[in-house]
């Protein structure tokens, strides 16, 4: 299962306490204080890893606790440090207050730290109170507690491109040939239960990173259907690949297919449908070619006043041109957008198919769990 919401409660380290003690040495009979001070606790730090995908080794875990910093010793000597808890999130991940629904930060840089409780202060040994006044202290402090917070982490993945579509539009066949992501491909809709990534290598070393997400229907911005849980994956996606079945089985009309998902866009927000798209028509193999296939083509383009990009991911056709649309695309895209704030709490919970024409290669990186 892809888990991207989790609900975390950490608790630092508590300080340990200074002590009272006295300096003991032979020969010297007015020693003096020599209570150390105590060890200050551990932090709990989130750091941001990009070899992460999702939270599932967080599966099981409900809370983080750092530990305590040890009493202070004689001979002025302090405690041990409590040691950091350091606990790994995928790239991706905004952490919300889990009461008020504030966003707090957002790990958006490889190997970003974020302090999410700072441990106790260690107090202070009698030592430490010594003057020319009070040369006998007998006076210690106790250390700080440490703190305990609520957090809401959520994850959106970062990609540059995200793939749309209705279900059994061909998005995972698309990836497959397109990286060598391994997502699971069957001749039946919702086969894609959960997003999966894939690097595009392109030649003189330009690459980019495609989403490929559960398909969406009418009504996924109201929770019907698989895709509206995942629209947040998109949110940071610079341009939107939408596919489109150029041949459906049930004979539905292309085009609607295409304002289908731009409704839902719309209702979604973020600035969803105001992103900048290519449109393509998969699965292009299964329309003859001649005739039939140009006025398919041409109705679809004139329905949806669109420039539209035929291909066949089975049979590799289009995929040269396709790639140079999206990569057109990226040029003229702005950086990925941050993650929304949230002013209320939020329940819950192909290695040897690349695209066509000489210096594509194909690597990955998938989500699947």
């Amino acid at each position: 299962m892809f888990l991207d919401e989790r609900l975390l409660t950490v608790r630092s380290g508590a300080g340990g306490n200074g002590i009272v003690a006295w300096h003991r040495e032979k020969f010297v009979p007015f020693g003096g204080p020599g209570g150390g001070d105590g060890g200050d606790g551990g932090d709990v730090i989130f750091v941001a890893d990009p070899e992460l995908t999702t939270f599932g080794d967080m599966e099981q875990l409900r809370r983080v606790r750092a530990p305590d910093g040890e009493r202070g010793l004689g001979g002025r000597r302090s405690g041990r440090q409590g040691e950091d808890r350091i606990l790994l999130l995928p790239l991706g991940t905004s952490i919300y207050d889990a009461a008020t629904g504030e966003l707090l930060v957002d790990l958006s840089e490889p190997g970003m730290r974020w302090e999410a409780a700072p441990g106790g202060r260690g107090g202070r040994g009698n030592a430490r109170f010594a003057s020319a006044t009070d040369q006998r202290p007998t006076q210690a402090e106790p250390g700080e507690p440490g703190i305990e917070r609520n957090y809401r982490l959520e994850l959106r993945l970062l990609a540059d491109v995200g793939l749309v579509g209705l279900p059994n539009a061909g998005k995972s066949t698309l990836l497959a040939r397109l990286t060598a992501a391994t997502p699971k491909v069957a001749d039946y809709p919702f086969t894609t239960l959960e997003p999966y990534l894939g690097i595009v290598s392109l030649p003189y070393a330009r690459r980019f990173v495609l989403a490929d997400l559960p398909g969406l229907i009418a009504g996924a911005h109201e929770g019907k259907g698989l895709g509206d849980r995942f629209l947040r994956h998109i949110e940071r996606t610079r341009v939107l690949l939408h596919l489109v079945d150029i041949n459906p089985v049930d004979g539905t009309d292309p085009a609607k297919a295409y304002k289908t998902l731009r409704r839902e866009l719309k209702a979604y927000g973020h600035g969803l449908s105001g992103r900048p798209e290519v449109l393509a028509a998969t699965k292009l193999d299964t329309l003859p070619e001649g005739p039939e296939r140009e006025r398919a083509l041409r109705r679809l383009a004139k329905a949806v006043d669109r420039t539209v990009v035929p291909i066949s991911a089975v049979a590799g056709t289009g995929l040269k041109e396709l790639l140079v649309a999206v990569v057109s695309a990226l040029e003229r895209a702005e950086p990925a957008a941050g993650p929304p704030p949230r002013s209320q709490p939020t329940a819950g919970e192909p290695p040897d198919g690349g695209p066509e024409g000489p210096g594509c290669s194909t690597t990955s990186s998938s989500t699947s769990t």
